[in-house]
């Protein structure tokens, strides 16, 4: 298991962009797959957006695909969340996790961040 902190988030007027942030303690991070989920308030989390060992396997939410661009640095052990042309219904809690294996839900990772507020006004 690795040690998530996402940093990042904040709030943006609609039609905006901000670079999430996901740095991983462990020398094993490269082996994980990690994944973006996200949470409105009052809904269940959600898929965002997830990329596999090497970068070579990611996987988008219809949601957000061709806004969003997900990416790693193993050395730097960090992932990072491009979002762009954001919309007043990207607001959530964004949380990273990491895991062998690409999943759809959260808790199927074995990590996971507390979290950082991605906030968009109309």
């Amino acid at each position: 298991q690795v040690t998530l902190v996402e940093t990042g988030g904040g709030l943006v007027q609609a039609g905006g962009s901000l670079r999430l942030s996901c740095v991983a303690s462990g020398r094993t991070f490269s082996t994980y797959t990690v994944s973006w989920f996200r949470q409105a308030e009052g809904a269940e989390s959600e898929f965002v957006a997830g990329i596999g060992r090497s970068g070579i396997v990611s996987n988008y939410a219809s949601s957000v695909k061709g806004r969003f661009t997900i990416s790693r640095d193993d050395a730097k052990n960090t992932v990072y969340l491009l979002m762009n042309s954001l919309k007043p219904e990207d607001t959530a809690v964004y949380s990273c996790a990491a895991g062998p294996d690409m999943k759809l839900r959260r808790d199927d990772y074995d990590s996971w961040g507390q979290g950082t507020q991605v906030t968009v006004s109309s």
